[in-house]
């Protein structure tokens, strides 16, 4: 049965100290800083000021007096965010970064949310040990939300503009740390890691090594979105990460493949819209063969022990979270340096290099723009520049 949604304004406390009006609204939970410190006369008084201006008007209850608070700006921003990115990193990377904003400054007035005030929430990104690419993009996130505030008339331009002046951290001008860099995977690490994965996991991995493709482009991965019929097929994923910007993503799958998707598919019966690699159907294969394998008779009372209410049932499809801790499980039990699915697309891209232009590097990879696909073959370089020293003197 499910809980209750409570409609009437509830009065509690803010870990400033401040107390607030919390009630569910037609746009779903908001809140309201009220003046004053938490159970104190003038915060009693403007919380029951409040509930009759939410009683006469609802859909619209009335500012605060100073304006609009920080929380006030933040919180349907956070709505917003949600259902723009969905459930993922992104959206939780905003919500680490909003939530300090929210404990040190949410019940100031956005008006006097200032450079200074930003610095300071940006000092405490730094005290929790954030590198220095990480916490500029945070910071970002922040102005990105003051931003959108601008744009729906709750925050002044001006304050906008303000942040927009505070100087991002420099490489070598702060005691910020700096991130290791991500390097292709080794191709030896990666041999070692595919016999104990699982069987849909190592197709993926596989396929990833042989494509450089995404790994969200995998999991996302049915019949119906590849095109067999020439000598090279083209997958065309339904969603991927530049969608958003009106740019189309073709995969051309060759021979290497063609022939792990035709391994995966041997024996299986997957329809054109299911997922081509499924954790549940993972599971019930797994099963299946425990099954055949079994040599000795099933009693009556362990035909069927199967919980009709499980905690945690396996998806439908894989997620690339989901692919990367099946891989340090894998790698931990090789005993070799744990590697992530994305560094395969390094590699893919590193080996690309060393035979074609960087033009062909981009057109396999799916970059916009050659200067990316110049970060992912990075790893290139050194031995391009050893060809060329050879062959120079």
């Amino acid at each position: 049965m499910s809980r209750t949604r409570k409609l009437l304004p509830r009065y509690l406390s803010h870990p400033s100290g401040r107390g607030r009006a919390v009630w569910n609204g037609t746009s779903g939970r908001r809140e309201k800083m009220l003046p004053g410190e938490f159970n104190s006369p003038e915060s009693l008084q403007a919380f029951a000021r409040f509930q009759l201006e939410l009683a006469s008007s609802p859909e619209k209850p009335l500012p605060s007096l100073n304006g609009p608070t920080v929380v006030e700006v933040l919180a349907p921003y956070l709505q917003h965010a949600t259902g723009y990115y969905g459930a993922g990193s992104e959206l939780e990377a905003i919500k680490s970064s909003l939530k300090i904003v929210r404990q040190h400054y949410g019940a100031d007035a956005v008006a006097g949310f200032g450079p200074k005030k930003l610095a300071a929430v940006r000092e405490a990104f730094l005290r929790k040990g954030w590198s220095r690419p990480y916490v500029n993009k945070q910071v970002g996130k922040i102005v990105r939300a003051i931003r959108w505030g601008v744009g729906e008339e709750l925050a002044p331009p001006a304050v906008y503009q303000a942040l927009k002046a505070l100087a991002p951290l420099r490489r070598g001008h702060c005691e910020a740390p700096e991130p290791e860099p991500r390097l292709p995977a080794d191709p030896a690490h990666v041999a070692a890691v595919l016999p104990i994965l699982p069987p849909h996991v190592r197709a993926i991995v596989e396929l990833l090594r042989c494509t450089g493709m995404r790994p969200a482009e995998v999991c996302r991965m049915t019949l119906e979105r590849i095109d067999r019929t020439g000598p090279i097929w083209t997958y065309r994923p339904d969603k991927h990460k530049n969608e958003h910007r009106g740019h189309h993503r073709a995969v051309s799958l060759g021979k290497d493949a063609q022939a792990i998707l035709n391994a995966h598919l041997e024996g299986r019966t997957i329809g054109d819209a299911d997922a081509m690699f499924s954790p549940r159907r993972q599971r019930d294969e797994k099963f299946a063969a425990m099954r055949a394998g079994r040599k000795s008779k099933v009693q009556p009372s362990q035909k069927c022990r199967k919980n009709d209410r499980p905690i945690r049932i396996p998806g439908e499809r894989f997620t690339s979270n989901g692919i990367g801790k099946a891989v340090v499980l894998a790698c931990e039990k090789a005993n070799v340096p744990v590697w992530t699915p994305y560094q395969l697309r390094h590699l893919k891209g590193a080996e690309l290099r060393e035979r074609f232009s960087l033009e062909h590097v981009r057109a396999a990879l799916g970059h916009s723009h050659a200067s990316m696909s110049a970060h992912y073959a990075k790893g290139a370089d050194g031995k391009l520049a050893a060809e060329v020293a050879a062959a120079v003197g």
